[in-house]
């Protein structure tokens, strides 16, 4: 995935994400520093691995290679105060297997590395339900891989927004088994208590007649979806855009890269006609 720097921060979920079941990444682009500890956390309402990933980023200018922190001391805490610690294997990787996260529950990180205690909480959102996907026409296409002429296809997430309550959501879109780089965060501004119609319009694989598109969708509380908002807006302006590479906010103190993310997560699999 192109020259980006990588805090990615996915979700992996074991895929955040880590955040469901096999491995999923997101691709970035953060200010050119190098050396600090990334910390991407994630406990979902899934029943299998929690995960959280350290690694020290590199500038941007050089390949996604970043070198596992390893040793460290981690562990997740639940609202009633007991505490997972989590095992490393493989390297920088450090998981918990008998944890599952409950919605209106609030949940803190531990990570204990280079002599620095780091913290992060964050509350497991009520989910929403992802109703549906749908395919739409969009551009033609006019490259010349033999697309040309070829009918581009827009992915549509629908859900309900409940009335009243803020709610904060993050998709990622797999096509034919291949992550697009555009991440998609919404919040319900907009949108509260209406029936909502997502459109997932990335630029870099083309969806076609045929193709098998995964969309994997995430409840998120309010400072997670500020990160991956920050980043999305990022991504919009390109590796040369107006605005200059910066690290998105992160709930993790004292501050460092990377977030803590607790959050539901969801999967449907749409077949483009």
């Amino acid at each position: 995935m192109k020259n980006y720097i990588n805090s990615f921060l996915i979700l992996s979920i074991t895929a955040l994400f880590g955040m469901s079941s096999c491995t999923k990444v997101i691709d970035l682009k953060l200010d050119d520093s190098s050396g600090k500890l990334v910390i991407e956390g994630n406990l979902t309402n899934i029943n299998g691995l929690q995960t959280v990933k350290l690694t020290t980023n590199v500038p941007f200018t050089n390949t996604n290679t970043y070198p596992p922190v390893t040793g460290a001391t981690v562990s997740l805490q639940d609202p009633s105060g007991v505490s997972y610690p989590l095992i490393e294997g493989p390297a920088g990787t450090y998981t918990e297997s008998s944890l599952i996260g409950i919605s209106g529950s609030s949940y803190t990180l531990t990570v204990k590395s280079g002599g620095q205690t780091y913290t992060a909480a964050s509350t497991m959102p009520t989910p929403v339900a992802l109703d549906s996907l749908t395919d739409a026409d969009g551009n033609t296409a006019h490259s010349g891989d033999g697309t040309i002429g070829k009918i581009k296809k827009v992915v549509t997430a629908h859900y309900h927004d409940p009335a009243g309550v803020k709610n904060y959501y993050l998709f990622l879109m797999f096509v034919n088994g291949v992550q697009v780089q555009s991440v998609f965060a919404y919040n319900d501004n907009l949108t509260d208590g209406n029936q909502v119609g997502a459109d997932l319009r990335e630029n870099d694989i083309d969806v076609y007649v045929g193709d098998s598109v995964e969309v994997e969708m995430f409840c998120i509380d309010k400072s997670i979806y500020t990160y991956w908002f920050a980043l999305e807006q990022q991504q919009a302006h390109g590796p040369s855009g107006a605005i200059a590479p910066a690290n998105p906010p992160t709930n993790i103190s004292p501050a460092t890269l990377g977030y803590f993310s607790a959050h539901t997560t969801q999967t449907k699999t749409i077949i483009i006609k």
